[in-house]
């Protein structure tokens, strides 16, 4: 049994026990998440697409932490006009495990 659920503007295809890291969500570390944007889920081999969403379905998911991915360096720069500009941006993620699987 999988879903494909939609989180942060991305899409993501889970199974009972995966582990992910998604946009950063507002939860607790050790507490549950409900994600009930589920575009699609497959059961016993049977697809079920939603229009967008899927009625009534549901992934329980707990998160396990939060943190920063690595950094990524942003140079700015212009050729014979002295102009250079340096940035670092790092993400922040959610780590989360998928529990069950309601549909």
């Amino acid at each position: 049994m999988y879903a494909i659920i939609q989180t942060g503007g991305k899409q993501y295809r889970v199974q009972e026990g995966d582990t992910l890291f998604v946009e950063k969500l507002v939860a607790d570390v050790d507490s549950n998440v409900e994600l009930t944007e589920v575009l699609a889920v497959s059961k016993d081999g049977k697809l079920t697409v939603g229009s967008p969403k899927v009625e009534g379905a549901k992934v329980v998911a707990s998160v396990v932490k939060h943190g920063k991915a690595k950094k990524v360096i942003v140079f700015k720069f212009k050729r014979k006009k002295d102009y250079r500009k340096k940035q670092g941006h790092r993400q922040p993620y959610t780590q989360i495990k998928i529990e069950k699987i309601e549909a």
